[in-house]
Formats: structure tokens, C-alpha cells, sequence
């Protein structure tokens, strides 16, 4: 009696392959397996992450959309009144006056007119005056209006007056001739310089502080050794 053992069919696939000709490896099928393998524990990962972000995204949709409406750029509505203006921030206008000595004249905003450029509204002007002999005179005020062509400012509410000699003077409401190197008002004002105090109903300044006059009623109180000529 002859007895064969069969070889398990793995053992086989070596002589098959060496007799179809093909390239048999272990090593490879082993390193084949490994891939595949890894291959599919990422599968297990990432598809139920897909999956949730997919239903996440779904849930949050409606939200997102209205937050897109929400803030979507729109054409700006702008007043009728505005854009008949053109308006520019920290004006400055430079010019001489009728005796050849500078003034500079600022404003944080100017607004001009389209129906006339003559006439400009000022936020926050500032004038500053330069005397012949170096000395200046500054002028402020919350608003103000300036005639191009009659050189002329208009000021009003908390105007304040400033000469380097020491005056200053506070009243709601002046008018300065840039030619002229004049300002008056006819609002109640009040002072103080290196002579004392003083308040009255109005006041002139002519030729850029030369000379100042005050009008209507006035109480003058004078410092000791401090009085004009004193």
C-alpha cells in the first residue's frame, strides 16, 4: 500500500507559479495585506467624520444663510442734502491781506456748496493772523462760515481771541476781515489780559490787535502796578 500525503494547498502556489511563469513572492503578499489593511481602518475613520460633518453642515445651513443676508453689502443710502455738498477733512487756506502779512485759516472739516463755491461751512475753524513785527493773533471757534470772496469769517459758539502778549478774550459769536486784520462782535465778552479783567457787550480789534475797543457796557477790574501806562 502506498500512502502519499497531500501538501496543503498553500504549498502548491509556488510550483504553480514557477510554472505559469509569474513572480511569486511571500514578502510582497505579506506587505500587500498590510496596506489593505490600513487602507481600510482609515475607511472606518474617516467616512462616519464625512458623514457627521455632512449632517452638521446640513443643520447649520439655514443659520449660515441668514447670517449671509445679514450682512451682504448694500448700496449706502445718502441724504439728499449731502450730495448736493462736497465735503473734506483738515482744510487749510493760506492768503496775504491788503498789507502783504500772511493769515492761514484751518478747519478739521469744510463743506462746500455746489450752487456756489464762495461760501464754505467750517467745523472747528481756526484763523491765525502773523503781525508785522512777528507777534500773531489766533481766533477759534466750534462753527464758522468764510466768504472766499469778501474774505470774510464768521464765527460762532465758543469763539476764543489770542494775542502772544498775554489777551485773550471769550465770546459766542465774532466776525473776522481777513483783509483787514479787524474783528468784531456785538455779544457780551469777556477778557483778561496782563492789565486785569474785563467784560462788556461787545468789542472791536483793529489791525490785528493794534488797538481793541469795547462796546455798550463794560466793568474793567485793573491788577495793582498792571494798568496800561501803570
Amino acid at each position: 500500500m502506498t500512502v502519499r500525503a497531500d501538501l496543503p494547498r498553500d504549498a502548491d502556489t509556488p510550483v504553480k507559479a514557477r510554472r505559469q511563469g509569474l513572480p511569486f513572492s511571500p514578502r510582497r503578499t505579506q506587505t500587500v495585506s498590510r496596506a489593505y489593511g490600513r487602507f481600510v481602518g482609515i475607511m472606518r475613520i474617516l467616512l462616519p467624520t464625512i458623514a457627521t460633518a455632512l449632517l452638521i453642515l446640513v443643520a447649520l445651513w439655514p443659520q449660515l444663510s441668514d447670517t449671509q443676508r445679514r450682512y451682504a453689502i448694500t448700496p449706502a443710502k445718502i441724504a439728499a442734502d449731502a450730495a448736493k455738498t462736497l465735503t473734506m477733512v483738515n482744510g487749510v487756506y493760506t492768503g496775504i491781506d491788503d498789507k502783504r502779512r500772511p493769515y492761514t485759516l484751518t478747519a478739521e472739516t469744510v463743506s462746500l456748496s455746489n450752487s456756489g463755491l464762495s461760501l464754505v461751512a467750517l467745523g472747528a475753524p481756526k484763523a491765525d493772523l502773523l503781525m508785522e513785527d512777528g507777534s500773531w493773533v489766533a481766533v477759534t471757534a466750534r462753527d464758522g462760515t468764510y466768504d472766499r470772496d469778501k474774505k470774510l469769517l464768521k464765527l460762532r459758539g465758543a469763539v476764543n481771541l489770542f494775542h502772544d502778549s498775554g489777551y485773550e478774550f471769550h465770546t459766542d459769536a465774532a466776525a473776522v476781515d481777513m483783509m483787514a486784520g479787524d474783528a468784531y462782535g456785538t455779544d457780551p465778552v469777556a477778557g483778561q489780559g496782563p492789565f486785569g479783567n474785563i467784560k462788556s457787550e461787545g468789542f472791536i480789534v483793529r489791525n490785528r490787535g493794534e488797538r481793541i475797543e469795547f462796546t455798550g457796557k463794560a466793568t474793567l477790574i485793573l491788577r495793582p502796578n498792571q494798568a496800561p501806562g501803570g
